[in-house]
């Protein structure tokens, strides 16, 4: 029986085998995720994660979007988190020009734990919820960093259909180690009493509450 690391329950199931490794599926958080003993060693994936890393017009977009919802209900310069996956300097320059501030933190490239001490109006997550190893320490980091009213854009492939896994291409990069379907995220904001504002296909969307917030069409995100 293996715990999920997502939920730790035990009400797991070998769910998908090949040649590579073995995936389980929790039947309490709906998250699927591969065998430990299937984790790429740490050298690997640093040298898979820098070439994704160099790659920042995707990321830079998804900011520029989420920046602009944020701007739409917070009124003064915002403080936002980039988690686990560096823009260049060049592409953090005409985010910055708008009048906010954005951080970034990567366990690998930028360990900087005094910014994990502060707290955000936002934090984006881009491509990088599938890496992670123990997803319940994760999201609880996150939740933690979220001012009330703060907003968390999380870009990662939702499972649609639990029959396509064998056939979907996302599981093939075996630094992808974790997988989601849109109830996964159901369950996370309910137990952290958190909005769940959208959620499909690539991008998912939470609002930590204020008692008061004004919420915004997520759809520009897209």
């Amino acid at each position: 029986m293996r715990r999920c690391p997502l939920c730790t329950s035990e009400a797991t199931a070998p769910f998908y085998q090949d040649r590579k490794r073995a995936i389980y599926r929790c039947k309490r958080c709906m998250l699927l995720f591969a065998d430990a003993s299937s984790h790429l060693p740490p050298s690997a994936e640093v040298k898979r994660y820098r070439s994704a890393n160099s790659k920042d017009k995707p990321l830079q977009q998804f900011l520029s979007s989420l920046i602009t919802q944020c701007e739409q209900q917070v009124q003064g310069p915002l403080l936002g988190l980039n988690f686990g996956r560096l823009l260049g300097p060049q592409a953090m320059t005409p985010l910055e020009a708008r009048g906010h501030k954005l951080k970034q933190y990567d366990p690998h490239f930028a360990p900087d734990h005094t910014l994990l001490r502060l707290k955000y109006d936002f934090i984006c997550c881009y491509r990088v919820f599938e890496h992670f190893r123990f997803p319940g320490k994760e999201w609880q980091l996150l939740c933690s960093l979220l001012k009330p009213g703060g907003w968390m854009a999380i870009s990662t492939q939702l499972l649609t259909e639990l029959q396509g896994f064998p056939k979907w291409h996302h599981k093939n990069n075996l630094t992808h180690v974790s997988f989601y379907q849109e109830a996964t995220f159901q369950y996370l904001a309910s137990q952290a009493e958190f909005r769940l504002l959208f959620a499909s296909k690539d991008l998912i969307l939470v609002q930590k509450p204020t008692g008061s917030g004004i919420t915004r069409d997520p759809s520009s995100l897209i």
